[in-house]
């Protein structure tokens, strides 16, 4: 007969399973959530019927609102002229060669405004370039 107590063995957590649920969860809101792009200049994009392409990360934005004036990223440049837009579009892509740009233009901006950005992003050799819409609700 055994008297002497014997050494109990502490109780085992197994924390896998609780491991697992929580990356089910962190995978199922990252999956649903909806990120919504907004900026704080405001301006109405044009409507258009088809289906929105996504966008890259590194992607150059040039907005341009309803006075013609234009934005890369949030700032302003500092006038509308040519030269002036094709400065501030290279001081912005620094070293980055080739990234695709979206201009997002207002509906009431001038014609020649958007022109002009265009005209200035293929001389500084930028082919990939999309203009922002809003889809037209069916």
């Amino acid at each position: 007969m055994n008297l002497q107590p014997g050494g109990e063995d502490e109780p085992d957590i197994n924390l896998t399973p609780l491991i697992d649920v929580v990356f089910l969860l962190l995978i199922f809101f990252m999956v649903s959530t909806t990120f919504e792009q907004q900026s704080r200049i405001q301006i109405e994009l044009p409507e258009a019927s088809a289906d929105a392409v996504a966008q890259e990360d590194q992607a150059m934005e040039i907005i341009v609102d309803a006075q013609g004036r234009y934005f890369i990223g949030d700032q302003q440049v500092i006038n509308s002229e040519l030269k002036t837009l094709k400065a501030a579009i290279s001081k912005a892509l620094g070293d980055r060669e080739g990234i695709p740009v979206t201009v997002r233009a207002d509906a009431n901006t001038p014609h020649q405004a958007v022109i002009t950005v265009l005209d200035a992003t293929s001389q500084l050799g930028l082919t990939h370039i999309s203009l922002a819409t809003t889809r037209v609700p069916d």
